[in-house]
């Protein structure tokens, strides 16, 4: 293991001054603007995968991680989303399929209206919004199956838009595309996930990550943990909900998978140097 993995407790990742502890610490002011409107629309939430992680192994943001992520039952992420298109800000979008026609992801991010990130994803090109963000997954009780077809059937069709310049074209392609999925396959699916003995929940059908299998025994009656030095709402049962989505979450992965999982060019640069 790199010893930037054995050094407890000293930033090296993401020492006090650099871009990415900078972004982490305005992420999580975000975080504290995003927890109040939930609050005063009592929509439950919780911290979820990388965030998650965060709290339970470093009680605040693994010190590599570039973004965050909150979860909420899909029965309350429309509530959310309608709350969040309301937020007088000059500063907080809500970046979802409904705010921007190029944004093709099922869940939300909250995200900065100023500000560019760099990303290798070529579709981030089209976005109307390109700042840091939060990202803000819902949960549906149905089946590993439903949610495995519903990401191959939606990961097949939407990268068929890609390489479309003509703006016109290439967004009534992804609203055709959206509205297939959306109102006839996943329907379809979301019956055949109702076969579901072990109660399980998955992220909303087209999200992707089909293998995360949550438990509601394991979410509620939510608890608080620190984190960056603030109590946050996160699953009773940290431990199980870590090891359904990460497996063996306690040990720090390498610095090749670390690179990895970094999702903005400019913090590679930072931490690893500029590839000659």
């Amino acid at each position: 293991m790199n010893d930037k993995n054995n050094q407890e407790g000293e930033r090296v990742w993401n020492p006090e001054g650099s871009l990415l502890r900078k972004d982490q610490l305005e992420l999580f002011r975000m975080l504290k603007v995003l927890a109040k409107v939930c609050e005063e629309h009592h929509i439950p939430w919780w911290l979820s995968s990388g965030t998650l992680l965060g709290a339970a192994r470093h009680k605040g943001f693994i010190p590599w991680d570039d973004d965050m992520d909150i979860a909420v039952l899909r029965k309350d992420c429309r509530r959310l989303e309608k709350a969040l298109r309301q937020l007088q800000s000059d500063e907080f979008v809500l970046h979802s399929m409904d705010t921007d026609v190029d944004y093709v992801n099922y869940y939300g991010k909250f995200r900065k209206r100023h500000g560019v990130i760099r990303s290798a994803s070529k579709r981030y090109d089209y976005y109307k919004w390109k700042g840091i963000g939060i990202d803000i997954f819902s949960l549906e009780k149905t089946s590993y199956f439903a949610a495995y077809w519903a990401t191959k059937i939606y990961r097949t069709l939407e990268p068929l838009t890609l390489g479309i310049r003509q703006s016109w074209l290439r967004k009534t392609l992804i609203r055709c595309i959206e509205g297939t999925c959306s109102y006839v396959f996943f329907p379809i699916l979301r019956l055949i996930g109702l076969y579901n003995p072990k109660g399980e929940y998955h992220y909303v059908l087209g999200t992707g990550f089909p293998k995360s299998t949550f438990y509601m025994k394991d979410v509620f009656p939510l608890t608080t943990t620190e984190f960056e030095g603030v109590l946050m709402p996160v699953p009773k049962d940290m431990d199980a909900y870590l090891t359904n989505v990460y497996g063996d979450w306690r040990t720090p992965p390498s610095e090749d998978t670390i690179k990895k999982s970094i999702h903005c060019q400019e913090y590679i640069e930072e931490i690893f140097g500029k590839e000659e």
